[in-house]
């Protein structure tokens, strides 16, 4: 049967009284979603107007007072399908899993190009590998891998500006000023807080600091664990860390 998607005024949606999904804390991000990419992905419900998936969607769309939304509707499903159709919305994404290394990439390119992947549900640097594969690279006694990025600089024309995408944390410190039931504490920590939200562009940065930077503003960038040249001081600083057991496998050399 073909999928008939229609514009509902949003108070025409009735959400399911039982439904099992525990959704407050993420309406805000979903919020997020909807400004970024729209509302792409219709609510399904009944001719009645109880909605079959996409209470989440729904309250978004309630918390920025849109007025109408797309809703695909399911009135082929008997009440049977409908509660099984509910959970399965739900529990389908978890059938899959992530294979870690292309997800990264994805997410470095993201972050790369500016974009928060906050919106999307990844608020890290980047997804740790599965238990598994951390247990070999720790079997793995021989190891040296360094989860670093290594750029070779080429002598493209870059400014700092070009080296730090801080939109994030600017939106945030307007938030934080503008709000008018913060203390003077929680103002700070959260200015604290939202630097967090800075994104650093490590290729611009081995540019700059090949082309541009002074003696000290390298020195400063290395103290800084920007630029890592000398593997051993990076150990010293704390920025890249080997097992005991490696180092002393290692002797001070092999």
């Amino acid at each position: 049967m073909p999928l008939i998607v229609q514009t509902w005024p949003i108070d025409r949606l009735i959400p399911y009284a039982r439904n099992p999904r525990k959704n407050d804390e993420q309406v805000d991000r979903m919020c997020g979603a909807i400004r970024e990419f729209g509302f792409r992905i219709p609510i399904v419900a009944k001719s009645d107007g109880t909605v079959v998936d996409g209470h989440l969607r729904l309250k978004a769309a309630q918390k920025l007072g849109l007025k109408e939304v797309p809703v695909a509707l399911a009135d082929e499903l008997t009440d049977t399908q409908v509660k099984a159709f509910r959970l399965l919305a739900n529990q389908s994404a978890n059938w899959a899993e992530w294979d870690t290394e292309l997800l990264n990439l994805e997410l470095k390119d993201l972050k790369e190009a500016g974009f928060d992947t906050d919106i999307i549900g990844f608020d890290a640097d980047i997804v740790p590998l599965p238990e598994e594969e951390l247990q070999k690279e720790e079997e793995n006694i021989y190891t040296d891998k360094i989860a670093t990025p290594i750029y070779e600089p080429t002598g493209k024309e870059v400014n700092l500006d070009d080296c730090l995408n801080s939109d994030k944390e600017k939106y945030l410190l307007i938030q934080i000023e503008n709000a008018s039931d913060l203390s003077e504490d929680e103002r700070n920590f959260l200015r604290a807080a939202a630097t967090r939200h800075a994104i650093f562009n490590y290729e611009n940065i081995a540019e700059y600091y090949a082309s541009k930077a002074s003696p000290t503003m390298q020195h400063l960038m290395e103290e800084s664990g920007l630029v890592i040249i000398d593997k051993d001081r990076a150990i010293e600083l704390g920025y890249v860390e080997l097992s005991s057991r490696i180092q002393e496998l290692m002797g001070g050399g092999v």
